[in-house]
């Protein structure tokens, strides 16, 4: 499980630390490596997933795929957009180009835990978006029950 979050800095390589809670969801191959795959996200984010979250979203594109036209366009770009990425000795991941700049990361970002997740935000939009939805945290009961918090909350 992914939780929390943390400040981190991208070096001029593209490299950034992943913090050593998020390390410890990365179970460790059998070449005893850890493995993440990055990904574009929603909300202009990038996902870090272990190999067991990939997994599972996955299943969840693949039962949906032949559902229409749609569908079949968000799973071939998603996977255009994923990287498998194995953590160096140092606890890095280097971020390719092509998803840094999706997500608009520049040098400070913030890694977000997300339950079966992370998520790799720009640290200035991070703080905006916590900012607007932190109130929506006075109704997680309501959200824990299946109902979301009212329009006008």
């Amino acid at each position: 499980m992914f939780y929390g979050d943390s400040s981190h800095t991208v070096d001029d390589k593209g490299r950034v630390f992943v913090p050593k809670r998020f390390q410890d969801a990365l179970p460790l191959t059998k070449d005893a490596a850890r493995v993440a795959y990055v990904s574009r996200g929603q909300d202009a984010c990038l996902y870090l997933f272990s190999e067991a979250g990939f997994q599972r979203a996955l299943a969840e594109l693949d039962t949906r795929v032949f559902s229409g036209e749609e569908l079949r366009g968000v799973k071939r770009v998603f996977f255009a957009n994923t990287v498998r990425i194995e953590l160096d000795a140092s606890g890095r991941i280097l971020i390719p180009e092509k998803l840094r700049t999706a997500a608009s990361l520049g040098r400070e970002v913030m890694m977000v835990g997300v339950g079966d997740r992370a998520e790799i935000w720009p640290r200035e939009a991070w703080e905006t978006y916590e900012a607007a939805h932190l109130r929506k945290l006075d109704h997680i009961d309501r959200a824990i029950a299946g109902d979301g918090p009212r329009a006008s909350e």
